[in-house]
This record gives structure tokens, sequence and C-alpha cells, in this order.
């Protein structure tokens, strides 16, 4: 029950239905409050309690300064908390696990429930092994039934053992195209109240519901556990800024042109730890795809949130996706009561402001390697002649030209090229060069969720079909949809032979290439890219072309719209300008281009309207948890603690409350620490997190081999997080990491000085060997460390390696709050200084003093660095809320959770 000192508590009749809701015109200043922060005030209003959410914080709301830096801390209760299963699954495993540590430590393991409503979404297990025949769906389904057996009965068993806990199986969708159509509430009705839908996510692109008014991001599975189990999440009041939009998008553009734009306009603005919220009169003319579109990318960014508000766009889909009568009269009547609705000429207090007039937008893709680095579309054959050269020893490559030595390579003008001649299953032969699009994905929640883009890919094939193009030879064509609801529309429409027709035929109902699970190349393709070191590439509709995440054998990948994923297929290079080139030729041997496969807007529109209605999304979400048959036949253990078996390779008890007892270890100064990686500017949490195939030569391949896994059954990293064996092993292992104390090599080495000479080791060998000496591990890096998704287990593996903490230039938000949230301390190289300045090499031994200011309930606002070298400096203590320094005292937010419920 809330204290209610504002009075704010009040009745909202909506037809027969009555609900409890606390009314925010009591609190002063809240009118000119932005949208987002007038829901974090309605959850401080209802969740007051006198001691952690006071009246007080709810007038620091209320009188909030939007130029003012963030200093004051509030305590944000999420409605509901949604999971993908590669997160999900350690979620599951430490809450069962923490069953058994209450037990231990005297408690109730029952306990240990989810007291909000917690909802899982299979969607990153399916791998696109199978592609271009009309059963690859049906294969890939059985491959990862057979690969995750182990991880699906212990979800099942979760499904049955916790409270409040929801699986939507394999085979239906993508989280947050899932959650966007079925899950989300936009308003919350429970207990009798109505109350904002609010939610944290373990996977960074949650921001994707920010698009139909519900505000919620994406956290570390450590903080969601800890959301699940009651607890708030910590967070300072931040600025909003502001992004107006005018106009309306040209013909010819996308969504994706859209946000490919705001992308680069947000990233070069800097919005990292910010809100962002769309306002003016742009935003009514911005469909609730197109906003969920944006929405999603809110983690490329940097934002933690990018708010559109509730207005009839929100209302008009919330009735289109099935959602009940009654409950959009609620939304309606809740937004305009609580003044949530969109008033397009309002101008809320923002902290900073931005614009962008629609009709400026131009067709665009990203790449190679960020979602920020937009090229348009006319300029993007000539900047991949640039950025290539980055991929390729040209100067080799113009040695093998013929020029008079004052002349300057030939290769110097365009491209470089090393054409390589390929045979086929068939017999047939044709000819890759550096450039060649061996990958052309329709995949991701980004882009399939919206119904405009998918119908003009949908599109471009048929036209591309009836011109007589198809897809170049070498190009492997996947189609995965974020849900059920894309394939029976294109079925519909009578589309989906077209886009057999040109290889795009479904792979699956999932995450697939967007997270690295593409699958395999063609067995000649990959022999050929490897064999001659071509810089092959990617063209996918995702939200990430992080280097190394697509597929290892693709060097360079680009984002780009579903109908440029097509177009992109059927031309087979990024050397192609296929603004100006022909895509190939038609049956009379007449060229093709893109503007004549290109639909209009009228086109699309008129399949839209035609070919999607209420009934399909009823009839997909009508017994969406139930599961097929084969989900339903999982065998599973019973009882509310889990059975587990020793020899499982997936899912293993992990260490972290081992030898816990109920009283804190005071916090301790660091002294002694050898550095276990020193990184450059922009590591991101695919650098350091486990994530794609599992090689055999490896620790976590031995590891496998050594447990009699075979090494066809190694499966993905991502479905094996239930296991901390493999993830540890795993850690700072991606095959792109650059570690710069081991100079010459990619992947996870480092080198061992515990050994006499300091040799290259496997980051997992040496740290074991620093372990085993007691020796604490420190990790350096520059900029932007950490960003990308909110990956557990960047956090968690990095402190199971023995690393007590990590020095930057910069964190994002997610992964600095993770570090802490495994008892790492994140610190941060003084204003303009860099390990580089410092003279810093990564052999040097460090310690770190004034850490134990923690110990009498105050943070230090540095710590002093030395090293042996007589390096010395005071580094800022990115502990950045009282929250945060609890967590920090008690080693962690799992035991620091786990001793709150037990004391309660």
């Amino acid at each position: 029950m809330s204290a209610n000192s504002f009075d704010a508590r009040s009745t909202l009749q909506v037809g027969d239905e009555s609900y409890e809701i606390f009314k925010l015109d009591k609190v002063e200043g809240s009118a000119r409050l932005p949208y987002s922060l007038k829901v974090l005030l309605e959850n401080l209003l209802r969740t007051e309690d006198g001691a952690n959410i006071t009246a007080d914080h709810i007038r620091a709301l209320g009188n909030w300064d939007s130029q003012a830096q963030p200093s004051q801390e509030i305590q944000f209760t999420p409605a509901r908390v949604i999971m993908q299963d590669f997160t999900g699954v350690p979620c599951v495993v430490d809450l069962a696990t923490m069953r058994e540590a209450v037990k231990e430590l005297g408690g109730d393991p029952a306990k240990v429930n989810p007291l909000s409503p917690a909802e899982l979404v299979i969607d990153h297990s399916v791998i696109a092994d199978k592609f271009g025949t009309k059963d690859a769906f049906g294969q890939n389904v059985e491959l990862e039934y057979g690969r995750n057996k182990e991880r699906y009965q212990f979800l099942r068993w979760g499904q049955t053992a916790f409270d409040d806990f929801k699986v939507v199986p394999p085979g239906t969708g993508i989280v947050h195209q899932v959650n966007i159509e079925h899950l989300a509430r936009t308003v919350m009705v429970r207990n009798g109240q109505a109350y904002p839908d609010t939610l944290v996510g373990t996977d960074s692109h949650t921001t994707m519901v920010n698009g139909l008014g519900v505000l919620g991001w994406g956290v570390g599975g450590i903080e969601a556990e800890a959301a699940m189990l009651g607890q708030p999440v910590s967070m300072l009041i931040p600025r909003v800024v502001g992004f107006k939009l005018t106009g309306e998008l040209p013909a010819g553009t996308t969504a994706t042109d859209l946000v490919l734009t705001i992308t680069e306009m947000l990233r070069k603005h800097g919005v990292v730890g910010k809100f962002v919220e769309f306002y003016g009169e742009g935003v009514a003319a911005t469909s609730l795809a197109n906003r969920a579109t944006i929405g999603n990318m809110s983690p490329e960014f940097g934002s933690t949130a990018a708010m559109f508000p509730i207005d009839g766009e929100t209302l008009k889909y919330l009735k289109l996706t099935g959602r009940s009568e009654q409950q959009v009269a609620l939304v309606e009547a809740y937004a305009k009561e609580q003044g949530l609705w969109l008033d397009p000429a309002a101008e809320p207090d923002f902290s900073e402001k931005l614009e962008l007039d629609l009709s400026t937008v131009v067709p665009s893709i990203a790449g190679p390697k960020r979602p920020q680095d937009r090229i348009v579309l006319a300029n993007a054959a000539a900047q991949f002649a640039q950025d290539v050269r980055n991929y390729v020893d040209t100067v080799d490559e113009a040695g093998k030209e013929s020029f008079p030595a004052s002349d300057a390579p030939a290769v110097s003008a365009g491209a470089p090229s090393k054409p390589v001649t390929v045979t086929a299953p068939d017999g047939s032969t044709y000819e890759i060069d550096h450039g060649a699009v061996t990958v052309a994905a329709i995949t991701s929640c980004t882009n399939t969720s919206n119904p405009y883009v998918m119908v003009a890919a949908a599109l471009v094939a048929k036209k591309a079909v009836e011109k007589g193009l198809t897809r170049k030879p070498w190009v492997k064509t996947t189609l995965a949809p974020g849900s059920k609801v894309v394939t029976d529309y294109f079925d519909k429409a009578g589309l989906t032979p077209y886009l057999d027709k040109v290889g795009f035929n479904l792979v699956g109902y999932g995450c697939t290439t967007c997270i690295g699970n593409s699958g395999p190349l063609p067995e000649e393709v990959s022999k050929a890219v490897n064999e001659h070191d071509l810089a092959v590439t990617s063209v996918l509709s995702g939200n990430r072309n992080f280097e190394g995440r697509i597929n290892p054998d693709v060097k360079m990948n680009y984002l780009a719209s579903p109908p440029l994923v097509v177009a992109y297929a059927l031309a087979g290079s990024m050397k192609v300008d296929i603004t100006k080139d022909a895509l190939g030729t038609d049956q009379d041997g007449n060229p093709v281009f893109l503007k004549d496969i290109w639909p209009s807007e009228a086109e699309v529109n008129d399949v839209v309207a035609n070919a999607i209605g209420e009934d399909m999304f009823n009839k997909s979400y009508q017994d969406v948890f139930a599961g097929d048959a084969q989900w339903q036949a999982l065998p599973i253990p019973t009882g509310n603690t889990f059975e587990w078996d020793t020899e499982s390779t997936y899912v293993r008890k992990p260490p972290y409350f081992e030898g816990m007892t109920m009283e804190t270890t005071p916090v301790s100064d660091i002294a002694g620490a050898r550095v276990l990686a020193k990184l450059g500017d922009s590591v991101t949490t695919d650098h350091i997190s486990p994530a794609g195939a599992i090689k055999a030569d490896t620790p976590a391949g031995k590891y496998l081999t050594e447990h009699g896994v075979e090494r066809r059954d190694f499966n993905s990293y991502g479905s094996r997080r239930g296991n901390h064996e493999v993830m540890i092993r795993g850690t700072f292992a991606n095959i792109r990491l650059r570690n710069q104390i081991a100079p010459g090599t990619e992947g996870g080495f480092t080198r061992d000085f515990t050994q006499a000479d300091a040799p290259v080791s496997f980051i997992y060998d040496a740290s074991r060997n620093y372990i085993d000496q007691g020796i604490p591990l420190v990790v350096l890096a520059g900029k932007e460390y950490g960003s990308g998704s909110s990956r557990d287990w960047a956090a968690k593996g990095t402190a199971l390696l023995g690393v007590k903490a990590v020095i930057a230039e910069s964190y994002e938000r997610i992964h600095r709050s993770n570090l802490i949230g495994m008892g790492v301390l994140p610190l941060q190289f003084p204003e303009g200084a860099s390990a580089e300045t410092l003279g810093l090499t990564g052999e040097e031994t460090f310690t770190f003093t004034g850490v134990t200011e923690l110990n009498n309930g105050t943070t230090p606002r540095t710590v002093k660095v030395t090293t042996d070298t007589g390096v010395e400096f005071d580094a800022v203590v990115r502990i950045d809320t009282p929250g945060e320094a609890d967590y920090y005292r008690n080693g962690g937010i799992m035991q620091y959770v786990l001793r709150s419920l037990i004391r309660n």
C-alpha cells in the first residue's frame, strides 16, 4: 500500500469497470514533465513506502531541473520482467540456485519466486543451418530441439516450479515482436489498480516496446532477477532529450532508413544514460510499426529508452493486434486522465533538443561494423571500396598488378580484387571476390515487426521473379520473421512463392543471423573465403553488425532494410552500386535495375491494408504459452528445487553462493593486481561475452570434448549460458578481440605473467594460474567500454576470471551496472587521460587504495591507483548510486537480494 502522502489515490471508471489510480496532477510541476518522467512519477506515487521511496523523492521528480546533471537517486519498480532464452536460462538457473542457498541459510526456498510477472520467449536458439528449401524451417526446428533438449526441459520445469513465470516455446517468434504484438499491456491492471505498463528486459532491445508508449529498457540478467524478486531498480533521474519530428517520409524511403539516420544523429549528439523522447507533429504521422522500429534501436543510439507517447495510433495498433475492447478503452481513458496522451503541439521541458524533418531522409545502409556508421545508399559501393582496405592486405594484392615502379598501384583506383573460382556441389562454377555478399538475411525484431518493410521486401522478390532474376549462387538467403503473423500475411497476399523463388525461404521464427546464428556458409564458399582470405560481406535487416558477430567467415557486415537485403542478394556484391548498376538481366537479356523492381508506397500500403487483420493475431496468440506437441512431451522433474544433473554440459549449479554467510565481508583495497587484458575503444559486450560457435581448439571446446561432447554437438555459447564452466572459458574469446598486451594475436589471448618470459596464453588458462596464486586481475580499456547487448555473462565471466577492477575511459550504462552487480569495481581514467597518455603498457602491477571508504557507508569519488613502474593517478569510482554501493558491499546484487529475502 502506498503511503499516499500527496492524496493522489483516486478511481477511474471505464465502462462497467472501476480501477484505483494515482493522480499525477496532485504533484506540483508534473504537467511540464516529459512523458517518460510522468511514468516514473506515477511509479513513485504508487510505491511510496516512506523508506526506500519517500515524499521527498516524489517532490524531487516534480521539481526536476531539466538542465541539471543527474544526481537524485530514485527507486523504479517495473511492472514486469521480460526475457529471451539466452539470457533467461541463466536467470532461471540463478533462481533455482538461490532456492537452495536460502534453504542452506535457514530460509524458506519458496520465497524465491517472481513477485512481478515474468515472461520468457525462446527465440535465440534456432540456427539457420538449412536454407533455400521448402523444408528448411522444419529441419532447423528439429535440430534446435535436438541441441537444446536439456535447456528446454529446465525451462519447462521453471514454468511449473515458479509462480507468475510464463514461457513462450520455440518456433513462435522474437521476444520484442511478441512483446509489442501480445505481451505488452500499455496500461497494466493488477489487484484492482491500473497503472502504466513498465518493464525491464534481459535484452537491450527491450526498448522496442517504447514505441507502444511503454517505458522499459534492457538490463543485465542479474538486475532482472532482482526485479523479479521485488527489488526496485536504483537509478538517477535522467536527462531527457527531446527529439522533434516534422514532415513525412518521402516515397522510396523506409523505416530502416529513418532509424539509421536517427542513430547517426543521436550517437553524434551523445545520449548515453539519457532518455530520448519523440514529440511534435511528425510523431502523429509516424506509424506504430515505425515507432517500434525506432524504439528498438535505442541501444544503438546509446540511450536508456526512446519513448513515444500514447495516441490514436497506439489504440489502432492495440485493436489490430487483438487486445480486448475493454483494454483499449482503458488505455485511452487512463492516458487522457493522467496527461499521458500525445499533444502534437506541446513542448515539454527537455534537457536537450534535436529536430529531424522526415522529408530529408534518404535510402541508407550502415556498416561495415557499427550501426551508427550510416552510408547513403548511392555512396555505398564507393565507401566499400575505401573501407575494405582495412580488411585486406592491399600491398600484397597491388604487388600482383603489373605497373611501373614510379606509378601508384592500379588497385588504389578502386576496391582491391582477388577473384576466386568456386565449384558448386552440382558441378557449376562461379567467381567470388572481396565484397561478395555471402549472407543476405531478413532477420531480427527491428524490421520483421514492421509490415511495411516486410511487404516491400516480398514485392521486390515478386518483381524480381517476374523479371527472371534470382539470388546469386554464393549468397546464403534466409527469412526469419519475428512472429507467425508475418508468414500469415505473406501467404494471404500470395507473396510467399516469390520469396521462396529468390531463396528467402522460411528458416525459423527467431533472431538467427542478427545474433550470430546465421549457420555455416556453404562448404565450398567457406573454403574459398578462408583459403584466399577474402573480405566477404553480410547484409541483414538487423540492429547489430559488430565485428565477428554475424558469421566467423564474414568480416564486413551491413544493416539494411528488408527490401534492400533482397536487392543485395540479387546483386551479390557490395561492389555493385545498386542505385545505378544492373542487378541482373531479364529473360530477354535486358538489364534490370533497382528502380525496375522497387514497389511504390501505394503498392505496399494496398497489401498491408488487405492482407493483415485482427484475426491473424488472435489465431497466432490464442494459446501461445502451450507450445506444440514436441514442447509438451518434454519430460521434466518435479519439486520446488531443481534436480541438477552432474553430467549436464548445458545446465550446472553456479558457484556464486558457495561459502556465503548472512554477514558481509568488509570491502578491501586491491593490491598486486595484474592486467588480464588491455583493450582499445568501442570494445563491446560482443567482444567480452561468449557468443556464436564454439571452436574445438579453444578452452571451451576442450572442456566439452573432455566431457564426451562430439564436435558436431558443441552448439553455440548462447545455448550453453546455463553452464558457467563453458561460459568462463569463452569470456574475452571473440575472434576479433585484440588484446594489446599480446600483440599480433586476435581472439582470447593474453600474456601469463605468472610464468617466466610471460608467454602468450589463452585468457582462461592464464586466469586460472593467477587465481591459484592469489593474484587479482584488472582490465584496461578505452572509450565506450561494454557497449552492445545487455549481456550478463560479460560481467559474470569477467568476475569468474578473477577480475577485481576495470579501468576504462568511458562505459556503456548496462555493462557498468552489471560489473557492480558481480562485485567488480568499475573505475574511469581521469578526464582526458587514457592508458596511452599515462604510459601504461599492461605489464605493470597495480594497487588500488581508498576502496575501503565504502565500508563507512559512503562512496569515494576517486581511488588512488599506483603501479610498480611509478605511474600514479586518481581513478573516478563509477559506482553511481547508493543502491549500487550496497550491491558492491554485499559482493554483488544476488548476494544482496538473498540476504534481504532471508531477513524479511
